[in-house]
């Protein structure tokens, strides 16, 4: 008799320490998805409000200086995010080419291009210069925000 509630000890132990060592496996994953739920929510959020617009005047000769081979791009932030004025923040692409030499400055104080404030984006075509009298396609990405600006040279 004895023996039978030693082994039914023992056997409920073990299934007490499997039970928790699934519980704490659990309780981890759970919490990291949470957490990842949580991260994927914000960026959800940082990309919902963002907002921008070109406002550049696509028919202006200032938009693209044959002279220096530079495109020049007034982008306002209309959305409610603050953001980076940085050229990590901003992808540009002329003419469906990824560029990678890209200039911001910011009309305004501080270091933010923050909501109502207008970024001047500076593209260097040095390298490969518009054909003159041809029409040209410039798409600014932000946040996953699109903007595409059409003008002629």
């Amino acid at each position: 008799m004895a023996s039978v509630s030693v082994s039914h000890m023992i056997l409920f132990i073990a299934s007490m320490l499997v039970a928790a060592s699934v519980a704490g496996v659990f309780t981890d994953t759970v919490g990291q998805l949470s957490n990842a739920i949580d991260d994927q929510g914000l960026q959800v959020s940082q990309d919902v409000r963002t907002d921008v617009e070109i406002i550049s005047d696509s028919g202006s000769a200032n938009v693209y200086d044959d002279v220096t081979d530079n495109v020049t791009l007034h982008v306002k932030n209309t959305g409610s995010e603050t953001l980076p004025a940085e050229p990590s923040a901003v992808n540009v692409f002329v003419n469906g080419q990824f560029e990678t030499d890209v200039n911001v400055s910011l009309y305004g104080e501080g270091p933010n291009w923050r909501p109502g404030s207008v970024l001047k984006v500076v593209i260097d075509r040095t390298d490969d210069p518009l054909d003159l009298n041809t029409d040209h396609r410039v798409k600014v990405v932000v946040n996953g925000d699109e903007e595409v600006f059409e003008f002629r040279t």
